[in-house]
């Protein structure tokens, strides 16, 4: 599956550690990376202290960044694209952050800027782990930005995740428990994904084990 895949998309809840394997991983495609840009959203900061206020305009400036990512996206037999982020997950956080009104607004606007032919990934990698693993992550890394991230609010987000991929029918998807493996830091665990990735058969497998 690894070798015919020319785009890749890594997913997963906030600490699960999507970005570092997806650039991981387009160091050893010598892939194109199409990442996700937190930093230069001027609302996450402010979203993460008053999630209800600042909730929409983080969003919005989410989904315009995902839009023009995805408008330069153009994987080819010779060129293949990482990305750390799947377009159709969008309204998955506008789900759990928006009011009525301000959803019905947000399903409005995706719908009209969404792309009429939207790029499929070939291959999906989805990073599972339990709400205290992703929040023990996130304060790992020590980004000012993610500091009050509760528990509680990764907890529905993880389970967001759950039910999204588990009617998500689009392209492949590899399941990874991340409680297990973590192949963004762990060289060993990498290395193991990289071969059932190139394995990989079935439309729907599941890696749990580090053996």
């Amino acid at each position: 599956m690894l070798e015919k895949a020319r785009y890749i998309v890594i997913e997963g809840p906030i600490g699960a550690g999507k970005t570092s394997l997806a650039r991981r991983l387009n160091e050893r495609l010598a892939a194109t990376p199409v990442l996700e840009q937190p930093e230069l959203n001027p609302f996450l900061a402010r979203f993460y202290q008053d999630m209800e206020r600042w909730a929409l305009p983080t969003q919005l400036a989410f989904l315009y960044q995902r839009i023009d990512q995805l408008s330069s996206l153009q994987p080819t037999d010779s060129q293949r694209v990482v990305s750390d982020f799947l377009l159709d997950k969008d309204p998955l956080f506008a789900g759990l952050n928006l009011g009525d009104d301000e959803l019905a607004l947000y399903r409005r606007l995706f719908d009209s800027l969404r792309p009429q032919t939207p790029p499929v990934p070939d291959l999906v990698v989805y990073l599972q782990a339990k709400p205290e693993t992703l929040i023990e992550r996130v304060r790992k890394r020590g980004l000012d930005a993610e500091r009050r991230i509760s528990e509680s609010y990764l907890e529905r987000v993880a389970d967001s995740y759950a039910r999204f991929f588990y009617e998500y029918q689009a392209a492949p998807v590899f399941i990874v428990d991340a409680e297990i493996l973590n192949p963004a830091d762990q060289d060993e665990d990498f290395e193991l994904l990289v071969e059932r990735l190139r394995n990989m058969r079935s439309f729907r497998e599941f890696f749990g084990y580090a053996a």
